[in-house]
């Protein structure tokens, strides 16, 4: 569908964010966790590390949603 409106266009990034956060957050889930399970870091550590997880996954979603929304609009397929 090729947005023709606002409203529409406004409807396909969210619909698409949802889609992309859900569809990404297994992998942050696994990576949380393994960096909580990791005995060698200390605890700043880890926070450390799962601060830069969520950020790389903020930003591989924030991509992905720019790419299928855009896809989407250009008719461009995989």
């Amino acid at each position: 569908m090729v947005p023709t409106t606002k409203k529409e266009l406004r409807r396909l990034v969210s619909d698409t964010t949802v889609e992309m956060y859900e569809e990404l957050t297994p992998e942050l889930i696994r990576l949380i966790n393994e960096t909580k399970s990791n005995g060698s870091l200390t605890e700043t550590q880890k926070q450390d590390e799962i601060l830069l997880h969520m950020v790389g996954y903020v930003k591989s979603c924030t991509n992905e949603i720019i790419i299928e929304v855009l896809s989407e609009i250009l008719g461009v397929g995989d």
